[in-house]
């Protein structure tokens, strides 16, 4: 029986609010009618509430409903609530009468359908709400997407009335809790706080982001009907990396008949100065776990040995000279491995004098494979700042806040309080692949989308992860031939194989971090731990069958 065929690599689209407007544009513009999307994302809505409460019927359900689309969506699923047998009841602070379009049109089918609605008031400060007993369920169709800005103080007082009401409830936001950005997942400067969020179409770029999920809960994105010809015509400038970008390269069907060690690379591990062998030890040992067929680190002559740290698999090279510094020059025993090499990590355990300045400057003068700059090798280019314009397009830098502070000359709290706005100085700066380390974790080419992994992983905030996640990459860039892309342009990620590479790592190490949380739940697990679990998640990868997509996995 021939081996099952592996799933594709899957980039989920995460458009911004121009973008989806775009994509409703193109919808339009196809004569495909507003009032069906609407009323499609109305039944996706349901579906997902059922998964939460199977049995709706004689359930109590208040709607909040703006006097836009969002609140058009949850009119909508009012009607569908009354056919399960549910008791919903429409809450409006605005006057139908101003509700238009699609909107409008559903308000009319709901009222013919015996949906009721109640007017909320505003008096004293305060929102009068029905005078029923309090509801099991609350459907948040307050605001969409395309909200921006600060609150208006009544639609801020609606959204805490929301939330006084929410605890102890389930809470459903339509497309995006009301009142957090789309863009930076931020509350402005509150939002609903939802159990789970039915988001239609595509997820959203400010969903993704960690910072969002004590108000978006689950994120369940639902396909409501918008043709494929409406994505690929407006491409989106974000997408998801999550556990679907990977595919599955660990699985038999993906690896390559009559294969040997050269057939998945070399790799060459450029780190582990005196003092700091341990980091490129983690870096060589992740290259390995992630699938090179050959790791090489090299080093000053009085380091290397220490780097094998009981792996015979990892091969040294000491570098001849000075035990402890780097020589200011290439000798030619390393220019001829770097001849052989697949790909390059360099900077672990580098070290920051000046020699390590000097070697680093040779080296990048050099003709190399792509190469993958962390740790040490970002500290020296922040201060030999003219080392970046050698930086081509197929290498990858991984910086964290501080190491970005460094290299945009700002505070590791100004690189945090702003994240995209430091992806774009880091893009500006070099042609490379460039990875905005950290909760969220950005990944971004200059004039390419977005990745955004959504993972927030505890498991991860230790010494070495960072080293981990280098030879992680190192061995993803000189083992490509175990990975498939997919052909369908709608779960692509534009853009050339080092920028696919670094969205593939940045998954399989959060991945490899979380796993670990079963045996060490509040942390305690070592970095070698981590790169030990890369083989185990490539094999465990699979891509999710449901009718929707969820996130966090």
């Amino acid at each position: 029986m021939p081996a099952p065929a592996c799933p594709p690599p899957f980039f989920p689209p995460l458009p911004l609010p121009e973008e989806m407007r775009a994509w409703d544009k193109g919808a339009a513009d196809l004569g495909l009618p507003e009032i069906l999307l609407m009323e499609n994302a109305a039944r996706a809505a349901l579906h997902v509430l059922r998964r939460y409460c199977p049995d709706l019927a004689g359930k109590s359900i208040w709607l909040f409903m703006g006097s836009g689309n969002n609140g058009g969506d949850a009119v909508c699923l009012a009607r569908h609530l009354v056919d399960a047998h549910a008791r919903p009841v429409v809450l409006h602070a605005k006057p139908l009468r101003r509700c238009k379009g699609a909107c409008a049109r559903h308000v009319a089918i709901a009222r013919a359908s015996g949906v009721p609605f109640f007017p909320l008031r505003w008096n004293r400060g305060k929102w009068r709400l029905p005078p029923d007993h309090l509801p099991h369920i609350i459907i948040d169709g307050i605001m969409g997407t395309g909200f921006s800005g600060l609150l208006r103080p009544q639609t801020q007082a609606l959204i805490e009335t929301v939330n006084s009401l929410a605890p102890q409830r389930l809470v459903l936001a339509l497309d995006i809790p009301s009142g957090l950005n789309a863009r930076t997942g931020q509350p402005q400067p509150e939002a609903v706080r939802a159990t789970a969020t039915a988001s239609f179409v595509a997820g959203k770029p400010g969903l993704a982001l960690p910072c969002a999920r004590p108000w978006s809960g689950r994120v369940h994105v639902c396909d409501i009907g918008l043709p494929s010809i409406v994505r690929r015509n407006a491409p989106c400038s974000a997408y998801l990396i999550d556990a679907r970008c990977i595919g599955q390269p660990g699985s038999p069907a993906s690896l390559p008949e009559n294969s040997f060690k050269n057939t998945y690379g070399h790799v060459l591990v450029l780190g582990g100065a005196s003092g700091y062998a341990g980091a490129a030890h983690l870096a060589s040992r992740a290259s390995l776990r992630a699938g090179a067929g050959l790791v090489t680190a090299a080093a000053p002559a009085g380091a290397a040995a220490d780097i094998r740290c009981g792996w015979p698999e990892i091969m040294t090279l000491a570098l001849k000279g000075s035990d402890h510094d780097w020589p200011t020059s290439i000798p030619d025993s390393l220019a001829a491995l770097l001849q052989r090499s697949s790909a390059l990590v360099v900077g672990p355990g580098l070290g920051r004098g000046r020699d390590a300045a000097a070697f680093l400057r040779a080296l990048m003068m050099l003709r190399r494979p792509p190469t993958v700059f962390d740790a040490d090798a970002l500290a020296v280019m922040a201060q030999e700042r003219d080392l970046l314009d050698a930086v081509q397009e197929e290498d990858i830098l991984t910086p964290h806040p501080g190491e970005a502070a460094m290299l945009l000359g700002l505070s590791a709290q100004a690189v945090q309080a702003d994240r995209w706005a430091a992806l774009d100085g880091l893009c500006s700066l070099n042609r490379g692949v460039n990875i905005l380390k950290g909760a969220g974790t950005l990944v971004r080419q200059k004039e390419s989308p977005t990745g955004i992994c959504p993972y927030d992983v505890p498991q991860l905030a230790i010494g070495g992860s960072g080293d981990v996640l280098a030879g992680c990459l190192g061995g993803l860039l000189a083992s490509k031939p175990g990975f498939t892309y997919s052909s369908n342009p709608e779960h692509a990620f534009p853009g050339g194989p080092s920028l696919i590479v670094a969205g593939q790592g940045v998954a399989l190490h959060a991945l490899a971090g979380r796993s670990l949380a079963h045996q060490w739940p509040v942390r305690g697990n070592t970095a070698a731990a981590i790169a030990d679990a890369l083989p185990h998640v490539f094999h465990t990868i699979s891509q999710d069958q449901e009718d929707d997509l969820a996130w966090p996995r």
